[in-house]
């Protein structure tokens, strides 16, 4: 499929990268914004992966009493990323009640798996595993329970798909037999995220190039059915994130918007709210706080961040346009802490993670920043 001359994101996003000066491979310092560091104690760690071609490696910090990031430690994947964006979100995911990091290795289309230990300054992680993504070039996570599923983007000569394992009590992952299913087309559709439904029998797909979302039933057996492929409601469905009564949140980055879905146990989707516009330039990341109430979205072109109100059916509403300021080229964002209450978000231009703490009516007030990662860093899990 022709894309449409307004899909101007991903090259706009990429060229940027390009012209980010690398960075130092020593782990990146953390500047206070509203005060000194304090001790370990709030609960949650925080993760983002170097996708360096010459090897990947995991960042690791822990959250401190006031939101700021403690530096815990990089940890080598012992696969390759690709050097530049990866155009997606969820390239790192957490498992088993985040005793396991998964991540992707983009660049040696494999996934590696880490065990999350509890150091005295911070999270500490033990490599376990690594196996073949199913595919080539895997862009995104996604695990419920045991369960994980990759979607991988294919190349020039290799079509995208979807590919399931179970994950072991040890971290091992082994594929699932008959659980690889293709995207909605064989020729390349830029896939952004891949996610179970909240209950976990429905995964769903999101594809930039095609403004098509792909959803994919999967049985007691862990396998994955054929998609059932809709067209989206806005241009360019990229980041997707989970509201209220399971509703489907999704970036429609070219038109500017948020729109979202109710998502039935077929796959069937079916539009609540269509295309809420932030005014902001590019959408393309989204989190949820963890009661599902307020969703916040990246303008990766305008360097700012909007939220919304997620009503209790799952509508959106325009909570505020310009919600929080950021560095250069806003992209992946999480919540975390131990009550949700705080909003971390790569800057990748301006080689940044930036801290929010989330408060009444889902406003935003800045923390911290972690400062000096290289510029090819991407993803984020956290809790």
């Amino acid at each position: 499929m022709q894309r449409p001359s307004v899909l101007w994101v991903i090259p706009a996003l990429a060229a940027i990268l390009l012209l980010v000066p690398a960075a130092a491979s020593a782990q990146p310092p953390t500047a206070p914004i509203t005060g000194p560091l304090a001790a370990p104690g709030s609960g949650g760690d925080v993760f983002t992966m170097t996708n360096s071609p010459t090897g990947n490696h995991v960042l690791a910090y822990r959250i401190s009493t006031d939101g700021v990031l403690l530096p815990a430690g990089s940890f080598g994947a012992r696969g390759l990323g690709t050097g530049a964006s990866l155009a997606d979100q969820g390239a790192l995911a957490l498992a088993d009640q985040d005793q396991f990091l998964l991540v992707v290795d983009a660049g040696s289309h494999a996934i590696s798996v880490f065990r999350v230990n509890t150091g005295a300054t911070g999270p500490l992680l033990t490599y376990v595993h690594q196996v073949y993504s199913g595919g080539v070039t895997p862009v995104s996570l996604t695990v419920h329970g045991s369960l994980v599923y990759v979607v991988n983007a294919g190349d020039a000569t290799h079509a995208g798909g979807i590919a399931g394992f179970w994950l072991s009590s040890t971290g091992a992952l082994t594929p699932i037999s008959g659980s690889r299913q293709p995207l909605s087309s064989t020729a390349s559709v830029g896939p952004a995220e891949i996610s179970f439904n909240p209950s976990g029998h429905v995964l769903v797909v999101t594809e930039e190039d095609t403004n098509k979302i792909d959803t994919y039933t999967v049985g007691a057996t862990g396998v994955a059915h054929a998609p059932v492929v809709t067209p989206s409601n806005g241009t360019t469905p990229y980041g997707f994130a989970w509201g209220r009564g399971g509703t489907l949140v999704v970036s429609d980055a070219a038109s500017g918007a948020l729109s979202s879905y109710s998502v039935a146990a077929t796959g069937a989707l079916t539009v609540v709210s269509g295309t809420v516009v932030d005014g902001g330039l590019a959408p393309c990341w989204v989190a949820v706080t963890h009661n599902g109430e307020w969703a916040f979205t990246s303008n990766a072109h305008g360097n700012t961040i909007s939220s919304y109100l997620v009503g209790s059916g799952g509508q959106l509403t325009l909570n505020q346009g310009l919600a929080a300021t950021t560095g250069t080229t806003d992209t992946d964002l999480a919540v975390a802490g131990s009550h949700g209450q705080y909003l971390y978000v790569v800057d990748v231009g301006a080689g940044e993670i930036q801290e929010f703490h989330i408060g009444a009516h889902g406003a935003l007030t800045a923390v911290s920043a972690v400062l000096s990662l290289p510029a090819t860093t991407e993803g984020l899990a956290a809790f």
